[in-house]
């Protein structure tokens, strides 16, 4: 089948198989692998993209489903080779050991400030609740969402 989306500001069209599901797709077809598979349940959050301004665990879509949309990925979250204040304040507050659950850390935060700039911290907890750090701890993450809305 042929989809057709927008992925950090490019659009694209291709043929898929029904069955591929939107990580599959991004990683494998377009070579996006920022967007990380962690459980293949839904459970861990390391494949959290932003579909039309909303959250989504990306293993949980179809590529077909996501015709028309409009994307974003980690990939799509630096400008001009500078980190986003919510890269930046991940990496300065030490919000990451071994990156593998940051790109959906990240992109979970970015909808949070977008929707509440200003956050406690049981608000940026229940924003990230969906997505399973194995290293951190979580504390230097909220220091990190915490340090990057006084940023953006």
């Amino acid at each position: 089948m042929k989809v057709s989306m927008t992925v950090n500001g490019t659009a694209y069209e291709h043929d898929v198989e029904p069955r591929t599901l939107l990580v599959q797709h991004l990683r494998e077809n377009m070579g996006l692998t920022g967007t990380h598979v962690g459980c293949d349940t839904s459970s861990c959050g390391a494949c959290t993209i932003i579909v039309n301004g909303d959250t989504v665990k990306s293993c949980t879509l179809l590529a077909v489903q996501s015709d028309g949309a409009e994307i974003k990925t980690i990939e799509g979250m630096a400008t001009n080779g500078e980190l986003h204040p919510i890269q930046e304040s991940f990496r300065e507050k030490h919000g990451l050991q071994c990156g593998f659950c940051t790109p959906g850390m990240v992109m979970s935060s970015w909808q949070l400030l977008e929707r509440n700039p200003n956050p406690s911290e049981d608000e940026i907890r229940h924003a990230i609740e969906g997505n399973f750090c194995r290293c951190t701890g979580y504390h230097n993450i909220i220091k990190a969402v915490q340090d990057a809305a006084t940023k953006i």
